[in-house]
């Protein structure tokens, strides 16, 4: 049996740069400050045909140290699925800290747009992005604000679409949907994927097909096989929507993470 890839870790310039991220401690009353930051998943080496910039990451991204892991990240996969991509994609977000929800456009207001943020955010982008890059997708209203102040590489499609998280379901599957289309076009299939008019594009309902799991390949060596595929959640009775949350008993400094029973 073959060992599964994991994720080594980012390159050395790219981590200095990581752990030079902007403070936000004059802020923290906007995001969960105390986790600490999470910053990407998937290839940093320059070979992403995509980039999937997103909003911020949530729970399930603090236990796995990637953003785009839970729920909203495996519907995320499955669009990426959909482009032919197994591998060629990195993900990263407007924010490296966790926001609160009803907090998001101020945070937006007061920190994300700050000089230095754009500019580190923006360094990232650089440095992570490469002669590869067909698209990027912009996922919900933080993520293509971010865009905004980015300079996306000459004849880089942009495709901006409903956050995975969106309360619009409608609205959500005919952007992806329509994104889906216009992506193929453009976005070159990797080796092992498969993508094309011919193949299945989103319904008038997300279904469980729709989802993808997280790769090994983007996760830490170590986690458990479960992590980045909550397909035993959604289809529990009755269904879970994310398998890591936040008690109200402690908001700010604890997670519940809940593993499917062995058979």
């Amino acid at each position: 049996m073959s060992t599964p890839e994991f994720d080594p870790g980012p390159p050395d310039a790219v981590a200095a740069h990581l752990a030079a991220v902007p403070s936000y401690a004059d802020h923290r009353e906007l995001f969960w400050f105390d986790w600490g930051p999470v910053f990407y998943r998937g290839r940093l080496d320059g070979s992403a045909k995509v980039l999937c910039l997103a909003s911020d990451p949530g729970a399930t991204e603090r236990i796995a140290g990637r953003t785009l892991v839970g729920d909203a990240g495996q519907r995320v996969q499955g669009f990426l699925r959909r482009l032919g991509l197994t591998s060629s994609y990195v993900c990263v977000n407007a924010s490296a800290y966790a926001m609160f929800p009803s907090k998001a456009a101020e945070a937006e207001r007061t920190v994300l747009r700050l000089p230095e943020h754009v500019a580190w955010r923006n360094t990232l982008l650089d440095l992570v992005t490469g002669p590869a890059l067909e698209a990027v997708v912009a996922f919900g209203t933080q993520a293509q604000k971010a865009l905004s102040r980015w300079t996306v590489p000459h004849g880089v499609t942009v495709e901006k679409v409903p956050h995975p998280t969106s309360h619009d379901p409608r609205k959500l599957l005919d952007g992806w949907r329509d994104a889906v289309v216009r992506l193929r076009a453009v976005v070159t299939p990797d080796p092992d994927g498969t993508a094309g008019a011919s193949a299945p594009n989103y319904g008038t309902r997300f279904l469980e097909g729709d989802y993808a799991p997280v790769p090994a390949r983007d996760l830490p060596f170590g986690v458990p096989p479960f992590l980045g595929d909550d397909a035993w959640a959604r289809t529990a009775t009755p269904p879970l929507r994310g398998t890591v949350s936040r008690p109200s008993d402690d908001f700010l400094h604890t997670l519940t993470w809940q593993a499917p029973a062995t058979s």
